[in-house]
């Protein structure tokens, strides 16, 4: 599991629930929401703080601070990861859980939006510490997981093993073993093909989209990627599969510049033998994150954490595309210099979702208890997000607005519609 630093911290910039608000509200207007519509839309339908104390290793007892947020089961159970991390708080897992809703929209899958966090530093955690604090927090959370309730998975310093200790602790409450309480587990316990690799492989399905729209070749397209994890190290792979060069990477230690193209498959090795880092990588030149962000090329895939493309920095972009493999590293006080810059920006509800479809074919599977092979879950993943990207392609185009905009009046028509057809019960 490896850490990943904090995203600096922008005061100038709107907090995370706020900026997503502001982009719900010019959609809102769009559609001219009725005000109940809006505020029952905009409010989280339920939000926990729970109190996780575990004994550490060395016998001291110690209290974390764990966090979900149910924002919509209007359109089916709620889903959204659960991240480790010493900066989360209830006003950014708020604004993760309401993406979830809208990305899960967008891609029109039967689910809502949730999100989850506990407040802890795992590079000062033992793995066995790590183990009793996931099994608290479920046992704390009893109430509200369910395959037909509320389905977590992965996020940011959180992985297969973790899903599996999530799953392990629901089933021994439940007295029978429930794989589709969570996704993203090893394929061991239920995950499916492909999952891995999902949210990477979307980047680029997209990406392959965006530049086609724009009259690009890949053959002829200069890619960087913020962000060598799991998500940017697949999608580098994957763009290069198509005849893309990578010309920057970052991770945690800087970024590598190689005008000639970056050897992704050295990049993966090095990454290896190092602890997971690319420090000391000499497959490019040593570069800045900033200067990584401001390179002239076709696609820009920030694929880290949120805030890192502001008001401030906005208008030295000079990327054509940007694809968002992260959730929010956009503010919405950057995205009115980007349009007028000319820049397309395949928004993170969008641009990421390759994660969560392919977790929704992992809880249909388990339902079932039948498994698909890999090719057969990556080409309707294609096909979905294909579908989705000319959906909010023609929602933009007919109400003039950014493809970012066209997402969310897409995906909040979906969630509005479905709510008047159901009613509200009271």
């Amino acid at each position: 599991m490896n850490y990943k630093e904090p995203a600096p911290i922008n005061p100038h910039e709107d907090d995370p629930f706020e900026s997503m608000m502001s982009r719900f509200d010019i959609a809102a207007e769009i559609l001219e929401l009725e005000p109940g519509i809006y505020e029952y839309l905009k409010t989280p339908q339920l939000q926990v703080t729970t109190s996780i104390p575990i004994q550490l290793d060395d016998g001291t007892i110690e209290v974390f601070e764990g966090y979900r947020v149910i924002h919509s089961s209007v359109r089916g159970p709620s889903k959204g990861g659960i991240r480790f991390h010493p900066k989360v708080n209830i006003s950014e897992v708020k604004a993760l859980a309401a993406w979830m809703t809208w990305k899960c929209a967008v891609v029109n899958i039967p689910f809502g939006g949730a999100k989850g966090g506990v407040k802890c530093d795992p590079r000062n955690l033992t793995r066995i510490e790590l183990e009793k604090i996931t099994r608290r927090y479920t046992g704390n959370l009893l109430d509200i997981f369910g395959p037909e309730r509320d389905i977590p998975a992965p996020d940011v310093n959180t992985d297969e093993q973790i899903m599996g200790w999530i799953m392990d602790t629901y089933s021994m409450h439940i007295r029978h073993t429930e794989t589709a309480v969570v996704t993203g587990k090893p394929t061991y316990l239920g995950g499916s093909a492909g999952r891995r690799e999902a949210t990477g492989r979307g980047v680029r399905i997209v990406g392959e989209a965006a530049l086609e729209k724009a009259g690009i070749d890949p053959k002829n397209a200069s890619v960087v990627i913020q962000g060598f994890g799991n998500v940017g190290a697949v999608a580098a792979e994957e763009f290069v599969d198509i005849g893309c060069k990578i010309i920057a990477i970052s991770d945690v230690t800087g970024g590598y510049y190689n005008p000639k193209g970056i050897d992704i498959q050295k990049a993966l090795e090095h990454q290896r033998t190092h602890g997971g880092l690319l420090k000391d990588f000499d497959g490019g030149e040593r570069i800045s994150n900033d200067e990584l962000l401001e390179m002239e090329c076709e696609i820009l895939a920030p694929c880290a954490l949120e805030d890192q493309i502001t008001r401030h920095n906005a208008g030295r972009i000079k990327a054509k595309i940007i694809v968002e493999g992260a959730n929010g590293p956009t503010t919405a006080k950057a995205d009115p210099i980007l349009e007028a810059n000319g820049v397309i920006v395949v928004p993170d509800i969008l641009a990421n979702a390759g994660g969560v479809t392919v977790s929704y074919f992992e809880w249909v599977q388990d339902r079932m208890g039948y498994f698909w092979p890999k090719e057969v879950v990556n080409e309707r993943l294609a096909r979905i997000l294909t579908e989705s990207f000319n959906s909010v392609a023609r929602r933009a185009e007919r109400h003039g607005v950014n493809m970012r905009i066209g997402a969310y009046v897409l995906a909040i028509e979906r969630v509005a519609n479905t709510l008047k057809l159901r009613g509200i019960y009271g």
